[in-house]
């Protein structure tokens, strides 16, 4: 049930991401290049190292080109994430606009007898807290998810090009971030729809208890009014705390995975270049790309924590 839940909301998103399908594509492809021109600089670098033969030994001649080259590959990379991030920005804002906009559209036809039976501050909490929510899941997920996959598979590729034995040892590794990324997934769901719900039912008890400060008053409700609030101050605390537990275990699950990886990358490069089969450039080369192909893991795993948070704010949203 849930994860039909999940994917009606999904596409309920993706309809609305849809609208801005031009400025979703560039994204995508600046991702893609500016992706591979971040990895193509540890190849520059690795070629650099083995001018450097030893000491007093260097290669200027055949040294600055590559500095040179480095250099301009990093300037163009910067300047193609920047503008990926800008559109990162406008697609996500304008479709937390839109649906805010249907929210209030929908809110002027709504009968009066599901606006009696809802808290308004609840309703208030779905359309302005939720939606803050959801934009912040929605623009990691832009920022961070399409990157990140597109490194995987391009670090991949210039490690196989480079020795496929140690790049078999990185893949053997990788099913460890992946049994991390849903353990955590699975948990983490249920625990932020509860914490949402029970800060939109906050929000509306506190809207209801100020505005009407003078009927409580009038009869003698401040006690009973403040251990209503406490408990639902106490189940907010119970769901945000279990929730924030299980996504800060990402951090260090991931980075945990990441050294066991660079461990082994260490290892078994070392032991090649000891036998002449990689150079020392190469294996610089290669410790760069197993960091780079394990730090994906590690964001992707914070970005589908936050994405739950985002998909339960969006199906509160959606209810409306």
């Amino acid at each position: 049930m849930k994860n039909k839940v999940n994917k009606t909301t999904i596409k309920k998103v993706m309809h609305y991401v849809g609208r801005y399908k031009v400025h979703l594509f560039v994204s995508i492809v600046l991702a893609a290049l500016s992706v591979a021109a971040s990895l193509y600089i540890p190849v520059l670098a690795g070629r650099a190292i083995d001018t450097v033969v030893g000491a007093g030994k260097v290669d200027f001649n055949a040294l600055m080109p590559y500095l040179y080259t480095i250099a301009v590959v990093a300037l163009v990379t910067a300047a193609m994430q920047w503008i990926m991030n800008t559109l990162n920005n406008r697609i996500t804002f304008r479709v937390v606009r839109d649906i805010r906009n249907a929210a209030m559209e929908r809110l002027q036809i709504l009968p009066l007898s599901y606006i009696d039976s809802k808290p308004s501050g609840d309703t208030v909490s779905r359309i302005i807290s939720d939606a803050d929510q959801f934009a912040d899941g929605l623009l990691m997920g832009f920022t961070q998810f399409f990157t990140g996959v597109v490194t995987i598979f391009g670090t991949i590729g210039f490690m196989l090009s480079i020795d496929w034995k140690i790049t078999l040892v990185v893949v053997i590794l990788t099913p460890l971030s992946l049994f991390v990324a849903r353990f955590i997934a699975k948990r983490t769901h249920s625990m932020f729809t509860l914490q949402a719900k029970t800060r939109g039912e906050q929000t509306a008890y506190v809207e209801e208890t100020v505005g009407n400060k003078k009927v409580v008053t009038a009869f003698s409700r401040e006690e009973k009014t403040l251990e209503e609030f406490d408990e639902i101050n106490e189940r907010y605390e119970k769901y945000s705390r279990k929730a924030i537990f299980f996504s800060s275990l990402t951090n260090p699950c991931t980075r945990f995975v990441n050294s066991v990886v660079y461990a082994a990358v260490g290892l078994t490069g070392a032991l090649a270049a000891v036998s002449g089969s990689i150079t020392v450039g190469g294996l610089s080369c290669f410790l760069s790309y197993a960091n780079q192909y394990t730090k994906p893991f590690n964001e992707i795993s914070g970005v589908i924590a936050e994405l739950q948070n985002a998909l339960a704010c969006a199906e509160r949203l959606f209810e409306l």
